[in-house]
């Protein structure tokens, strides 16, 4: 048969072309099970109940519908997709997903522009909305407790860039502050490398308090967990120990201690579990305990949360002796926490937090692509992030479901069936070859001549 070549004239395609006829693919397994999750729950008709408000009745551009718009956010934490305009690219190229939104084929998959503006359009407490509701999905199916939890920050590099930075004061570009300063030292015409050397002695160079990003003023100067500085902000999750939920999460400005952003996300997971009570009638979603790192600790901390009846399992760093003549409610609370974490269950709780509190980070922001935004300003990364992590939680209940939490990782359990079986169909054909060799060689003289009769044959079963 002689093998054939591409003709490198132009084809003309058809004129028409039926729907009905076009090759159609079987779904995603993840995506249709996760769908069938969300219609379970009329998923589609809360959003819209939600979205009302937003969306004119007669007039307007044709408009994104509310549950396409929210899949469209979950897709980028399933598929690790970071902006917006990655998701639209993405959608357009896949049937799978296409399939997951609802789309058919005549119909144009929406553009990355249109995902933005209705991403403007609605509101942070209607995202918020989204995110509590997925919660009381995972309490019906009992992966929300609520009794202990446990808060970790993380942060995000933010979309913006240190070179651009201006004077709170005069409003003057970071190089334009050099140069003043190199003129103001008897330097008139200065080089790069004289600014360069400049900028290198002058102490305490980049202080919040006096620097500030034109386009996000909400990014703050940090140093990233891997040693570079940055603009960035911070993200705060409170998540059940006892399921792996994520029950709250605040945006903070990364310059702000954990001491300090401890008591707004602790309100808003109670308030996020309030919600939760209150829409599934259990009456036992109440935080008891809070478990964090040494970050945490501090006198101030520790007494307030012991005013809320909260008891706590914060690590303490080491601080030598310390006197508390002048303050005994402290001296109480701190002696309390102290010997909580020194007990058998705070040894329990404080491996659990290990576990529990870094693996969400993983999974949101290296496998999830949220460690660098894309957006701007504290609302807009929060309504990103409510979704971003209500697709999290969704995977702790399709791993109840399927086995897996992430389209990804239900591939890596195909493959693995697949060499599983592999291996286990080899290993059956060795032993019956090794069977055979055996009662072959009792039965013969074993020469060299029946050496190579016999090696064919093992060959065959793979030995």
């Amino acid at each position: 048969m002689a093998m054939g070549r591409r003709k490198d004239r132009a084809r003309t395609p058809g004129l028409w072309i039926a729907s009905n006829e076009l090759p159609a693919t079987g779904a995603h397994p993840f995506y249709q099970r996760l769908n069938r999750v969300l219609d379970d729950h009329a998923f589609d008709a809360f959003v819209e109940a939600q979205c009302a408000p937003f969306y004119a009745a007669t007039r307007g551009r044709p408009s994104l519908t509310p549950g396409t718009y929210f899949r469209l956010l979950l897709i980028g934490y399933f598929e690790g997709i970071d902006s917006e305009r990655g998701i639209a690219w993405r959608t357009a190229d896949s049937l799978a997903l296409r399939g997951f939104l609802g789309l058919s084929l005549d119909q144009v998959p929406p553009e990355h522009s249109t995902i933005s503006r209705t991403r403007r359009l609605i509101d942070l407490e209607t995202h918020r909305s989204v995110f509590t509701w997925i919660l009381q999905v995972l309490a019906t199916a009992d992966l929300v407790k609520g009794k202990t939890i446990g808060i970790d920050a993380t942060t995000l590099e933010a979309n913006a860039a240190l070179r651009s930075i201006m004077r709170r004061d005069s409003g003057e570009t970071y190089q334009d502050f050099l140069t003043r300063l190199a003129q103001a030292s008897g330097i008139e015409t200065p080089t790069r490398a004289d600014l360069a050397r400049l900028d290198r002695k002058r102490p305490k160079k980049g202080r919040n308090a006096e620097w500030r990003h034109p386009h996000d003023p909400d990014a703050r100067i940090t140093k990233m967990k891997d040693g570079r500085t940055h603009l960035a902000h911070k993200a705060e999750h409170a998540v059940d120990l006892e399921t792996g939920a994520i029950v709250g999460v605040t945006v903070q400005g990364a310059d702000q201690g954990d001491t300090t952003t401890i008591a707004d996300t602790v309100t808003a997971a109670a308030e996020d579990l309030e919600a939760v009570a209150t829409a599934t009638d259990d009456h036992t979603v109440v935080i008891e305990e809070v478990v964090a790192d040494k970050g945490y600790h501090s006198n101030q901390v520790l007494v307030d949360l012991a005013a809320l009846d909260l008891r706590t399992y914060i690590a303490e760093p080491d601080r030598g002796r310390r006197r508390w003549t002048r303050n005994p409610t402290a001296r109480d609370a701190v002696y309390a926490n102290r010997r909580r974490i020194r007990g058998r269950r705070g040894r329990v709780l404080q491996r659990r937090r290990s576990e529990r509190l870094e693996r969400p980070n993983a999974h949101l922001y290296e496998t999830g692509a949220m460690r660098r935004t894309h957006l701007r300003g504290h609302g807009n990364i929060l309504k990103r992030l409510y979704v971003h992590i209500g697709g999290f939680n969704l995977g702790l209940l399709m791993r109840t479901l399927v086995g897996v939490g992430t389209p990804r990782g239900l591939q890596g359990r195909v493959l693995a069936l697949v060499v599983a079986v592999l291996a286990t169909w080899r290993a059956q054909a060795t032993t019956w070859a090794n069977s055979h060799l055996r009662s072959h060689n009792r039965s013969h003289a074993f020469t060299p001549h029946h050496r190579f009769e016999l090696l064919p044959v093992a060959a065959e079963h793979g030995v």
